[in-house]
């Protein structure tokens, strides 16, 4: 099976489903504040699982684009992954656990659908602890489904000991529970799939947790159930909307599909590693090599998506991730021996094979490849001294076997040495790196590479949307406001919402003078002052078109749109949250007017 075939078919089964189709969001969240990447398919259906109605209706699935940096140190395994996509689908407060363990079943052993063996399968659920009972539904539901193929499937013990009768692990929250991804907010218990990637080793007889660790067991798919409210007080109450994400990584499915034992082994790597290859004159099979190729191979990939979606390298935020991943795979490049700039070529090849599935890689590719370009003449001007000075400090450090907070923090400022990547190098002589220190010097950086896939503020995602919800009705005046003052040729191009602050990105040749900065500002605040309802109204997409909105994100919803209305000043097709009324929004700043890129301007703004 390839992966087209893979994608499509999760798409059909769910259709017959009656599940609505929904389009990728991108990689960087447009509703969700508490996170800087889209690492699930729910980020861009916050509001829609908070209460808040979808036009496509209560049953969606989707592929989604996610990058995840938490496991970035363990990237070049059999499974870890900085991009990945997610087959997914939700219930927003339709169907529940039954029907969602009935379809994951179905889909995954059906002879119409996967036809993966069910003795090769094994699932854990949530044990239980203080907060909430352990899910004896799901056990049940899953024993159901295992008796309709003749397997008896029991629950492991406390031993968490695996066999072909004890199937169904029930794990702790760190395993099986999602969520909230603030302090407060949605969450659940969840059920993760395995499946048995190496039956030739015999029979399964060992611990969960060794199975897994020794790659035996690859998950392939999780459940999850929001079911529960987590309160400002850490209590935990019933969702009056209890919802179903469901996620299928589509790299490790296609694994298992395909016989092999990792990911990088298949057609989603294989193009870029040979490019690897040519490039280095360096074998895959060689297994000094094999581990530098696959962090090359996955961080490149990661960057050229974020870049099409907006990311640009910088010391902040985003922009410090995917400085990051380039920059790590410019060292594993020359580890591998590569001559020369080679990332933009390697985001050539990922163009190629991607831009079928996802256009903007096609529309972006010369942002793509000036980027990485620029970034890596940059560090490479560095590298060469940056490793000579990093040397000497470890040398001087090695009696300590410590290397300073201080030193580490001039590396990062003279040689744009990431913290992570001093700490690597420093990890390779046996020397660690004091990172309290270093966070001392680094105050007005702070959002390192941890934060990111831990959250990125304490509010949970009612809190976060809340604000999400004011800033993302002031993007729509401030647009409104700049085709007011600059002409209507003014288009947005992109945007992204913090709990903090906004940015829009729009279309227009020149730098704003101060005095267009002013009555852009002065069109928004008088439109906040008169209070002006905002009205929702679905229709078709056609509909909203001859309505005289703006299709901004026309595309995201498919044929059925929302479109926001306040009266006479702005009306958009938009798929975000909304204040009730321009009055809820507060004073409107705008903080910093500048060039995104040829032909595009970039404002920053806040509420105060």
């Amino acid at each position: 099976m390839t992966s087209k075939e893979l994608r499509q078919k999760y798409l059909d089964f769910f259709k017959e489903k009656e599940h609505a189709i929904i389009p990728s969001a991108p990689v960087v969240p447009e509703n969700d504040p508490t996170v800087l990447f889209t690492t699930a398919g729910m980020h861009p259906l916050v509001p829609f699982l908070m209460g808040e109605k979808h036009p496509k209706g209560t049953r969606l699935a989707n592929v989604q684009k996610c990058v995840r940096t938490v496991d970035i140190d363990e990237v070049g395994d059999n499974r870890h992954l900085t991009f990945f996509e997610m087959l997914g689908n939700w219930s927003l407060g339709d169907y529940f656990k039954r029907e969602a363990i009935e379809w994951s079943f179905e889909f995954i052993t059906s002879e119409k659908w996967l036809g993966l063996d069910p003795r090769r399968l094994y699932v854990t659920v949530f044990a239980g602890d203080e907060d909430a009972v352990r899910d004896e539904e799901s056990i049940r539901i899953w024993q159901d489904q295992f008796a309709k193929v003749g397997i008896k499937a029991e629950a492991a013990g406390e031993d968490r000991m695996v066999n072909y009768e004890k199937r169904i692990v029930p794990l702790g929250k760190d395993d099986n529970w999602w969520g909230p991804a603030g302090e407060t907010g949605p969450c659940g218990p969840c059920t993760e799939m395995f499946y048995d990637v190496s039956p030739e080793l015999g029979d399964v007889n060992d611990t969960f947790a060794n199975l897994v660790k020794d790659f035996r067991f690859m998950e392939i798919w999780n459940d999850v159930f929001m079911e529960f409210n987590k309160k400002a007080d850490a209590t935990f109450e019933k969702m009056a909307q209890q919802n179903v994400d469901t996620g299928m990584g589509l790299e490790r499915t296609l694994v298992v599909m395909t016989g092999k034992d990792n990911v990088f082994d298949t057609e989603f790597f294989q193009p870029i590693i040979r490019k690897i290859e040519e490039l280095s004159g360096k074998s895959y099979d060689d297994e000094e090599s094999k581990v530098p190729m696959r962090i090359v191979s996955d961080h490149l990939k990661a960057a050229t998506f974020m870049i099409a979606d907006g990311v640009s390298p910088s010391n902040v935020e985003r922009g410090y991730v995917l400085r990051r991943l380039i920059r790590r795979a410019v060292r594993q490049g020359k580890i591998l021996g590569i001559e020369g700039n080679f990332t933009s070529k390697i985001a050539e090849v990922v163009i190629l094979e991607y831009k079928d599935v996802y256009p903007e890689l096609g529309r972006e590719t010369k942002k793509i490849i000036e980027a990485l370009n620029q970034e890596e003449v940059k560090f490479r001007e560095t590298l060469e001294k940056g490793l000579k000075k990093i040397k000497e400090i470890i040398a001087e450090s090695r009696s300590a076997e410590r290397i300073s907070g201080e030193k580490a923090f001039y590396l990062f400022s003279t040689y744009g040495f990431p913290l992570e990547l001093t700490k690597e190098i420093a990890r390779e002589h046996n020397v660690a790196v004091d990172e309290e220190e270093f966070h001392d010097e680094f105050k007005k950086h702070q959002e390192l590479s941890r934060t990111v896939s831990a959250g990125m503020f304490k509010g949970g995602l009612a809190d976060a949307g809340e604000m999400a919800a004011k800033l993302h009705t002031a993007t729509h005046l401030l647009l409104a406001a700049l085709r007011k003052v600059l002409g209507e040729h003014v288009s947005q191009k992109g945007s992204n919402i913090t709990g903090e602050r906004l940015r829009l990105d729009f279309s227009h040749e020149k730098k704003m003078t101060p005095e267009e900065i002013s009555e852009v500002e002065k069109l928004v605040n008088v439109a906040i002052e008169k209070n002006i309802p905002v009205k929702c109204e679905e229709m078709t997409l056609d509909k909203a078109q001859k309505s005289g909105a703006l299709g901004v994100f026309g595309e995201k919803y498919g044929d059925k749109v929302k479109v926001y209305d306040i009266e006479s000043f702005s009306k958009e097709i938009c798929g975000g949250p909304h204040a009730t009324s321009t009055g809820e929004l507060g004073k409107f700043k705008i903080t910093k007017e500048e060039a995104s890129s040829a032909g595009v301007r970039r404002i920053k703004a806040v509420l105060g």
